[in-house]
């Protein structure tokens, strides 16, 4: 029998976007039996504190503390490497991977990545105002050396609202709004959008948004998870 790597799971960040992570794990892995799909430790650890509040100094409740122990408990049980489900705390990614000795893949660095050998030109970034402030995407695409926009000021407090208000709080995202922001970024030369916040990874799951133009982080990640564990993407 094939033995699988196991992949740790710093997940929780917020609690429905890790489970849509782990079914589209499950649902993209082919595999004919039970023994064929990823083996995985999924620590769901809600109780984290808010990222972006955090980073942006509206709490003094640092999320920091509570993802490195949970890296280092998954490190514990015998992981093999980990993945972090929130694109926003990747601002502490170098801190966490530097608390453990297993490997945490970079999800901003791999979707930016997959944007890049999927052929697109200038990227779109839609994330929370936490990881625009924090240029978490932007820098990562001047590395990379690729173009891209972000939403202006009125746009993005329109997104937060999506994220939070409507996505996290369990409502149905607002289209119009959503629509109206994908459109300014097209409006500035963009060719592709990359959906930068796993609640955004869900409406695109939700409305069934196509994969030419959004470059989704959780099913970039998912992919990643799924090949590093040693089994096959469908």
């Amino acid at each position: 029998m094939k033995e699988n790597k196991t992949v740790g799971v710093l997940g929780g960040l917020g609690p429905m976007a890790t489970v849509y992570f782990y079914d589209m794990v499950v649902e993209m892995t082919e595999a004919k039996t039970d023994q064929e799909h990823v083996d995985m430790i999924i620590v769901n650890r809600a109780s984290t504190p808010d990222r972006t509040a955090y980073i942006l100094g509206d709490s003094n409740d640092n999320p920091l503390e509570f993802i490195i122990k949970d890296a280092q408990r998954l490190e514990k049980a015998g992981c093999d490497f980990l993945v972090l489900t929130c694109n926003t705390a990747h601002y502490f990614y170098e801190k966490i991977n530097d608390s453990v000795d297993i490997h945490l893949y970079n999800m901003i660095e791999e979707t930016v990545q997959r944007a890049i050998n999927d052929g697109h030109e200038k990227i779109g970034i839609m994330a929370t105002s936490g990881n625009i402030k924090t240029s978490l995407y932007q820098n990562m695409c001047k590395k990379k050396g690729i173009d891209f926009s972000i939403p202006d000021e009125e746009n993005q407090k329109e997104l937060m609202k999506i994220i939070y208000e409507d996505v996290k709080a369990g409502k149905p995202a607002n289209m119009y709004k959503f629509n109206k922001i994908v459109d300014s970024l097209l409006k500035k030369g963009c060719d592709c959008v990359i959906l930068g916040c796993t609640e955004l990874s869900i409406i695109k799951k939700d409305k069934n948004l196509p994969d030419d133009f959004y470059v989704d982080s959780s099913k970039v990640l998912a992919e990643l998870t799924i090949e590093k564990s040693g089994a096959k993407i469908k």
